[in-house]
């Protein structure tokens, strides 16, 4: 089975995930996306950032009609800091069957030659690259790599930081939300203060 990893905090997940996430589980080889949630980093401060497993549970809602779409806690369970080739190596130990590749925005893409072991990744991994604007140049190494899959999915401008800010200030974004995230961010008062 061909899995396509879509790595993220998802704080809070949002359409255009789920936009992004069903795109590549329709229109391309993929069989299933992962929705791997990210965990928080102990070495780090990020107070805006949920409990792990508030936004765990958060991609659970807005995926459940989604057959095709499953949430991943695998990094829960790896030691922090984490890195995307252990994650990788992980995965492919314990799901021999299956072929992981990458699902990433082209911003991401912008910036993989300085993520550890890249080139590893790159060697027995594909990585399928959406859309972003404003992503500038394209390192030349990856233009046309055999590895690197660029799909047509829709460009969503959208973020989980801008959501943030709006729910801080009051504003209704209750369209960007799948309705089961909005009520259950609603019920805990996620992101107010």
């Amino acid at each position: 089975m061909k899995i396509g990893l879509y790595f993220g905090t998802f704080n809070p997940i949002h359409i255009g995930h789920l936009i992004i996430a069903n795109h590549m589980a329709e229109h391309s080889d993929l069989d299933q996306i992962w929705m791997v949630v990210t965990p928080h980093n102990p070495h780090k401060q990020k107070s805006s950032l949920l409990d792990d497993y508030h936004r765990l549970h958060m991609v659970h809602l807005a995926t459940e009609d989604y057959p095709k779409i499953q949430p991943s806690d695998i990094e829960f369970k790896l030691p922090q800091p984490n890195y995307t080739v252990n994650t990788l190596a992980h995965l492919q130990e314990k799901f021999p069957k299956h072929e992981f590749s990458l699902i990433m925005g082209e911003d991401n893409l912008n910036s993989l030659h300085k993520w550890k072991n890249y080139q590893v990744i790159l060697q027995n991994h594909n990585i399928y690259v959406y859309p972003r604007l404003n992503s500038g140049e394209i390192d030349e190494q990856f233009v046309n790599h055999q590895k690197i899959h660029r799909v047509g999915a829709p460009v969503i401008e959208l973020s989980s930081t801008f959501i943030r800010e709006s729910i801080k200030n009051g504003k209704n974004v209750v369209p960007m939300l799948p309705n089961k995230v909005w009520e259950y961010m609603e019920h805990n008062l996620f992101y107010k203060k």
